[in-house]
């Protein structure tokens, strides 16, 4: 919804004068002419600019009358924007790493004091993914990341969100991280991911010695086409998923073995429920040692849910046997360490 109450006056006051004398068109002095003033909002609260305004008199000039502004402001906000890159940064954060939706993250905002609409939210996500766009676009600044390395291997994978929708092919530079292309298609022939392979290549400016993916067979193809003679390897997380296929269905089968053991857990919290004494918190604590262990899943094929279940449980059931044997002979255990 919209914001329906005025936005309070800023408490705070800036002053920004251009940096730069002499006009970047002919060299010649630049006055001071005029004045602008702007309020900002900001995750430190609201700011009111007042900008000092530079301009060429020589008539000569290609920048004849133009305004200069300062430098300073570009580096807190966009044009004709009320809201910092401060409340961008963070937009875009909370939507991007946190996976926030748009109401969220507007509760988020204004928890910490920013006064803004849902609406203008969605518009700051827009403006937040055209300046990533812009920054992953920018081929200087990656010739000059890659340069200080002298070569490049690529990771080449598409997501789809849903049958029949368009793929987001990204490539990526695994020794950098660096995000190089990232592109949606409609389709993912041979021939539409050489040619992204072979714009990333012209790209970069360094040798390309690697390929990695996830061994799609279009892929293959078209590091074949685009790149030939560059080694190519399947992705070790892939390798990896595969290699645990045979002993995928043996885990299930023993966590689901594991669980039926334990299903009474609710039964014995029954128990003692109600009670505060000592006893009653050291069961409650087991049982819930024990659902924690059975609702923490692992990750195939690195952490297999059924060892880690089985592991778990184990560590549990060791412990009350050290309860036990304490509790069996109570004189040996008071001054021994658990």
């Amino acid at each position: 919804m919209a914001r329906l109450l005025a936005r309070a006056e800023p408490a705070r006051e800036r002053v920004l004068v251009p940096l730069r004398r002499n006009c970047p068109g002919c060299g010649g002095h630049m006055r001071l002419r005029y004045e602008n003033r702007r309020t900002l909002v900001t995750l430190s609260g609201s700011v009111r600019l007042r900008l000092k305004i530079r301009r060429c008199e020589h008539k000569g000039c290609a920048r004849h009358h133009l305004a200069y502004r300062p430098e300073a402001e570009g580096a807190m906000a966009l044009s004709q924007h009320e809201f910092g890159l401060d409340v961008v940064a963070l937009v875009g954060v909370l939507r991007h790493r946190d996976h926030r939706s748009v109401p969220e993250i507007h509760a988020a905002l204004r928890a910490r004091g920013v006064e803004i609409a849902e609406r203008s939210v969605t518009n700051l996500l827009d403006r937040y993914d055209e300046l990533l766009a812009t920054s992953l676009s920018d081929t200087r600044r990656l010739r000059r990341v890659l340069a200080k390395q002298g070569r490049a291997i690529l990771a080449l994978d598409g997501m789809q969100p849903d049958v029949g929708h368009e793929v987001l092919w990204v490539v990526r530079e695994c020794l950098s991280g660096e995000v190089l292309l990232a592109r949606s298609l409609l389709s993912g022939t041979a021939e539409d991911l050489a040619s992204l392979l072979a714009e990333v290549a012209k790209a970069i400016g360094v040798p390309v010695e690697g390929v990695v993916s996830d061994g799609q067979t279009s892929i293959r193809r078209a590091v074949e086409r685009a790149l030939p003679g560059v080694p190519h390897q399947l992705c070790q997380f892939h390798f990896l998923r595969e290699a645990a296929n045979p002993v995928y269905e043996a885990d299930r089968h023993a966590k689901k073995e594991l669980k039926k053991g334990v299903r009474g857990v609710r039964r014995i919290e029954r128990t003692v429920e109600g009670r505060q004494d000592g006893k009653a918190e050291l069961v409650l604590g087991y049982c819930a040692a024990v659902r924690s262990a059975i609702t923490d899943d692992g990750r195939t094929p690195l952490a297999a849910p059924g060892l880690k279940l089985k592991g778990r449980l184990e560590a549990v059931a060791d412990s009350l046997d050290r309860v036990m044997e304490k509790g069996a002979h109570p004189r040996r255990s008071r001054g021994s360490a658990t």
